[in-house]
């Protein structure tokens, strides 16, 4: 359970310092706009989303078991969190946040961070294939500009509610949107160390002020970002309250779980790591804690942003110690900038974030595995999309481990680490 950079520290040199410095500062210029895109889409402020990656990723990275791990607000939260606020305000998410903290911490200390394994690949797959159809259909009432006053949060009355709008698409938000996917894209092949993110957002939104151009900014819709970290204060606790909302804070306890520990083994794949599963669940714990404290979004380790410190030669817990830094900088400095980011520019982001989530290049892999882990990873999408996904990883699960028991004679099937 003993921290990462408690080991990492002794020996530390220089070399060490300006590696993790650049890719700290690299991963922050990722961060900061899909941190933002993050809490945007979970219906919060973009604000709280600047707020978990700075709280969030500093306790995640000082306090985990991972060399490279990077934390904050990640898309698998995006459908739980609008639920949460939906139906019980953002004041509930807090709680929430809070109460998964506490079961994070609980599950570290009796040592349940190697039960990820024991989780069907096919319902992790199903449920985060899932919510990037969710995410993406969430994001085409700004992709297109359309005129849409309040979009609902079930699926199919979803669908229907955008059909209807169709009237009032907007050419000008879909070249806004359609220009930051292609330069995102681009970019990323034609150099993906480069902080593509940073740039098509900038490139984009410069060119709807510039040009004056008639679509919806971050300070239009929001108003002006704050430049400082809110005041820590523990949220009203009520035995009711929290009775209530200990489902939601299962799944956010649940999520944040396995997706850190995922993410950490795929670091561990790319630098020949060992990371201690139960540290890492502990830090969790800690960082949905803090950013609960400080009234931010649920946090984990995000697989494409550790990737990111990794290829950008991050090799300590210093590294993202200094992505939140950074952050936190940007945020004191340079906040009434933000309000300048366009709406589709921002939706563009997240249908790349989406599409990564799926992991299109594992879907021939998907449609060839056995038959069953087929049906499992189709129960668990539909789901998650058309129910919630309280009820999706429920029954998954339930389904995923009565298949291994029938089964149990039969070689368990290789587990893949995620891509995305």
């Amino acid at each position: 359970m003993k921290p990462k950079i408690l080991t990492t520290l002794p020996g530390y040199s220089a070399a060490l310092f300006r590696a993790d410095l650049m890719a700290g500062i690299t991963v922050a210029m990722v961060a900061l706009p899909l941190s933002i895109a993050i809490a945007i889409a979970s219906g919060a402020d973009p604000a709280t989303g600047l707020i978990t990656a700075i709280v969030g990723g500093f306790l995640i990275s000082a306090l985990g078991g991972s060399r490279v791990q990077i934390g904050g607000p990640t898309g698998a939260f995006i459908v739980v969190v609008y639920g949460v606020i939906a139906e019980h305000g953002y004041d509930g998410l807090v709680i929430a946040t809070l109460m998964s903290g506490v079961i994070l911490v609980i599950a570290g200390y009796f040592k349940a961070g190697s039960l990820v394994k024991h989780i069907p690949e096919a319902v992790i797959n199903g449920f985060t294939i899932g919510i990037a159809i969710i995410i993406a259909t969430s994001q085409l009432r700004d992709l297109f500009g359309l005129g849409i006053s309040d979009l609902p949060a079930d699926f199919l009355p979803k669908i229907a509610a955008l059909w209807e709008a169709r009237d009032t698409l907007n050419p000008r938000a879909i070249a806004i949107g359609a220009g930051t996917l292609v330069i995102i894209v681009v970019l990323r092949r034609l150099a993906p160390r480069f902080p593509g993110l940073i740039v098509a957002m900038a490139l984009c939104s410069a060119s709807v002020a510039i040009l004056n151009l008639p679509v919806e900014t971050l300070q239009s819709r929001f108003g002006a970002l704050p430049n400082t970290l809110p005041m820590p204060q523990l949220p009203t606790l009520s035995f009711a309250r929290m009775i209530d909302l200990l489902p939601s804070a299962l799944v956010i306890a649940f999520l944040a779980g396995v997706e850190a520990l995922l993410s950490a083994k795929v670091a561990d794949r790319m630098i020949g790591g060992n990371t201690r599963p139960n540290a890492e669940v502990i830090a969790n714990g800690a960082a949905n804690i803090g950013s609960a404290l400080f009234g931010g979004l649920p946090a984990t380790g995000a697989i494409a942003r550790t990737a990111t410190n990794v290829h950008a030669g991050g090799r300590t817990p210093v590294a993202g110690v200094v992505h939140a830094l950074v952050i936190l900088v940007v945020m004191l400095l340079a906040a009434p900038l933000a309000g300048y980011l366009a709406m589709p520019a921002l939706a563009g982001l997240l249908l790349i974030t989406a599409w990564n989530m799926s992991e299109p290049q594992h879907w021939k892999r998907h449609l060839a595995a056995r038959r069953s882990d087929r049906v499992l990873l189709l129960i668990t999408l539909v789901l998650t999309v058309l129910t919630d996904l309280t009820l999706a990883i429920g029954v998954g699960v339930a389904l995923g481990l009565a298949m291994r028991l029938r089964r149990r004679k039969v070689p368990e099937a290789e587990w893949h680490d995620p891509d995305r």
